[in-house]
């Protein structure tokens, strides 16, 4: 099936100074949203504390039950609508870790029955100590930067069929974490660190498809974190998975584009290196097209229909789908004109570059 009629010819490197003004203006303010905002917004799985999902009967703002929960000590609590509109569910995010589970839910639905009336129910009570959520935090964070790192390695060994080359490269990187760890770095500047160095390491290995795919995963995750900040949302264990799920669909993406590259580089030999990457991406936009709405079909329904509790799971998914998408095209193929403009001494970054 295609939606794309063949021969069709958008000239998409030709808009690149434009995507790449985009990319990086989306970049800079999720970088300064994070600043602004202490860092991501993480729930109870990686900051630790007790949260707390009730229902009422009536609606209420957060600051009624803020104060409704005073009398338990508990007015320092953060407190979030959950769900659809007019299902009245709130979630209590106590960041106090010497709280007792035992009794809570009852000395919290005592406290709001008495401010607002019969109708609470307390559905889940979690809690999560300080040292378990640091742990799952690093493990987070290093789950998203093997996983990129990985990627790399492949990428590498099947286009460039430089496998020697990547694992160096791999062990490099596994002796850099190493050391860095040892000098007590925190684990968010030593991720950082070590992706900066993979980077490096793809420029001087000259595994050039291997950068294009790791620049465009990083800007994907990089601009879904800056989703989540603009939102106050809070970044799960579950949003985790979103995180990976989106590497794996951006790469898939980046994947079938970069094939076709290969492949008409060595039928198109005297063709421009920008002719021929404009040209794979038009001869692959039809399946692009249809992947991608298919997914996003399935996504919207999750987002609509599937409830708080996958709610933010859908979001991330659904920004996630939308910028691989997107980056596929306009960051990770424009990478390796780059990447030409560098073997010849100049950089293709404006239109009609040669």
């Amino acid at each position: 099936m295609k939606l794309i009629k063949s021969g069709i010819n958008i000239d998409f490197l030709g808009k690149r100074k434009i995507a790449f003004t985009l990319s990086a203006v989306l970049v800079l303010v999720t970088c300064v949203l994070l600043i602004w905002r202490g860092g991501p917004n993480f729930g109870v799985d990686f900051s630790g504390g007790v949260l707390i999902q009730a229902k009422l009967d009536t609606e209420q703002t957060p600051s009624d039950i803020r104060e409704a929960l005073e009398t338990i000590q508990l007015q320092d609590s953060i407190i979030q609508e959950f769900g659809g509109e007019k299902e009245n569910e709130y979630l209590i995010r106590v960041r106090r870790t010497d709280i007792q589970l035992t009794g809570l839910s009852e000395e919290v639905k005592k406290a709001l029955i008495n401010r607002f009336g019969e109708g609470v129910e307390i559905r889940r009570v979690e809690m999560v100590g300080p040292k378990v959520g640091k742990d799952l935090r690093q493990k987070a964070l290093f789950a998203i930067f093997y996983a990129i790192l990985f990627i790399a390695i492949y990428i590498s060994g099947r286009f460039e069929l430089k496998w020697m080359m990547s694992i160096i490269m791999a062990l490099a990187l596994f002796l850099t974490v190493y050391l860095a760890s040892g000098f007590g770095i925190s684990v968010t500047w030593l991720i950082l660190f070590a992706l900066l160095v993979t980077i490096g390491l793809c420029w001087f290995l000259n595994l050039k498809y291997a950068m294009g795919a790791i620049i465009a995963l990083i800007h994907d995750v990089v601009i879904v974190m800056g989703a989540f900040a603009f939102t106050d949302r809070e970044i799960s264990l579950a949003i985790i998975a979103a995180f990976l799920t989106i590497v794996g669909y951006s790469l898939n993406d980046t994947i079938v584009v970069f094939d076709r590259i290969r492949e008409n580089l060595g039928r198109f030999r005297r063709r421009r290196f920008e002719e021929v990457i404009n040209a794979s991406i038009n001869e692959t936009l039809s399946r692009t097209i249809l992947t991608s709405t298919t997914t996003l079909i399935v996504i919207l329904a999750l987002f609509i229909l599937g409830g708080g509790v996958i709610h933010d799971f859908a979001f991330a998914l659904l920004v996630g789908v939308i910028v691989g998408t997107y980056s596929s095209i306009f960051v990770a193929s424009p990478i390796l004109l780059l990447w030409e403009g560098r073997t010849s001494g100049t950089f293709n970054i404006g239109k009609g570059s040669p």
